[in-house]
């Protein structure tokens, strides 16, 4: 080789070192948050993506961040041995047995004490590898080899459709992961390219909150639970479907690990469905959500007991729910008194909110008055909202027309 030729040699060294030197920085990324979060609950996770979607750089740019050594093992090209350990003769088998020698990997792994192990190409081992995997991702033993606390478990896997010679995971498998579907964001690419990669960061976790986040995590989803036990252990019926996220007792707990993990870092409602979904499914994952949201609704006797003080939810959907439960609370113990507050919470609902969410539990409300009970003044605010959810209804009518009336004497 001529010196010309090493000149250019450490040239292209040169240019291909500035192309592969990116900075990171802070910046929200849903899925990316999604990932530590699970990762810091010690929850095995799978990365579900097309090929070349980047799942293996956010998990090297992920290792890096939280500063842990990062081992990387293609299940795909490994026998059932390499996870299940190697049996070796020793001095005496008849006494001793025949002990398991686990691989290389997994002894360094248990030297450093700590690391990232990332199990890439899940989808193309084959079932009795993916059968040996599950004492390695469940109980961390790989053959005699207990694997350190300080070890979290990272997967990646393509669609059956987009892998070469792709399996479906096995059900006793994928239910040991919280399942997250890996997508590219086109500004995180386009910026990525341009040398700045969002950063992955450990969530802050607050100490004060700690114990409410699991007293709060168990009340949710126990009393879910609760209310729907045909979830807590539901096998889907498909192939494809069994080798995702489905509810059982185990993912059942994933879930409310996530949850309280999820609780005392602050994490937003949207990161909160990516993790419950990813556990459990999409099914049973929305309907704790929606469990989740109804909790988080207003007492509708705190509303009726201070309406002029009445925090209503932000939220469309949530601000309706409240307003019909003061309504049904109403109709649980019809008094005038009560009666009267029920219109003025909906008052103060139209004065911090849309008149549209109050049609359904106006005419509702409405519908409650007896013949002797006059009008309040604050229905006089809501006579159109009354008027447009029920025309035909006799008690709006009346309702209506005694406002009017009222009026116009004051006129």
């Amino acid at each position: 080789m001529t010196s010309t030729t090493r000149t250019q040699l450490t040239l292209a060294d040169d240019l291909l070192a500035l192309l592969r030197s990116t900075r990171t920085e802070p910046r929200p990324d849903e899925q990316l948050e999604a990932l530590t979060l699970a990762v810091a609950a010690d929850l095995p996770v799978l990365l579900w993506g097309e090929p070349g979607i980047g799942k293996t750089a956010a998990l090297t740019q992920l290792a890096e961040s939280l500063d842990l050594p990062l081992t990387t093992v293609i299940a795909s090209v490994h026998e059932p041995s390499d996870f299940s350990g190697l049996p070796i003769i020793g001095e005496d088998p008849a006494e001793q047995g025949v002990p398991m020698a686990p691989p290389q990997w997994a002894v360094q792994l248990v030297r450093a004490g700590r690391g990232l192990l990332f199990l890439d190409e899940l989808s193309t081992a084959t079932p009795a590898v993916q059968a040996a995997l599950l004492r390695v991702v469940l109980e961390r033993r790989v053959g005699t080899l207990q694997l350190p606390p300080g070890v979290r478990i990272v997967a990646a896997a393509n669609p059956r459709a987009s892998a070469a010679d792709g399996w479906e995971l096995s059900p006793p498998l994928a239910n040991r992961f919280v399942h997250l579907h890996w997508v590219h964001d086109r500004d995180v690419v386009v910026r990525g390219l341009g040398g700045v990669w969002p950063r992955a960061e450990l969530p802050s976790l607050a100490p004060e909150r700690l114990t409410e986040a699991v007293a709060f995590a168990r009340q949710v989803v126990c009393g879910f639970l609760e209310a729907r036990p045909t979830l807590i252990h539901r096998l889907p019926s498909t192939e494809t479907r069994r080798g995702s996220a489905w509810p059982s007792p185990r993912s059942w707990e994933a879930a409310m690990t996530l949850l309280a993990f999820g609780t005392a870092a602050g994490v937003s409602r949207d990161v909160l469905a990516l993790l419950v979904r990813g556990a459990v499914g999409d099914g049973p994952g929305l309907e704790l959500l929606a469990h989740l949201d109804r909790m988080d609704l207003p007492d509708p006797e705190k509303l009726l007991a201070d309406p002029a003080a009445a925090e209503l939810p932000a939220r469309g959907d949530l601000r309706q729910a409240a307003l019909e439960a003061v309504v049904a609370a109403v109709g649980a113990r019809p008094e005038r008194d009560r009666w009267e507050a029920g219109w003025a919470v909906l008052a103060r609902a139209l004065e911090t909110g849309a008149p549209d969410l109050l049609v359904a539990p106006a005419a509702t409300l409405a519908a409650l008055r007896r013949d002797d009970w006059e009008v309040p003044d604050s229905v006089e605010r809501l006579t159109g909202v009354v008027g447009v959810a029920r025309r035909s209804d006799r008690s709006v009518a009346r309702a209506a027309g005694s406002v009017a009336r009222a009026a116009g004497s004051r006129r």
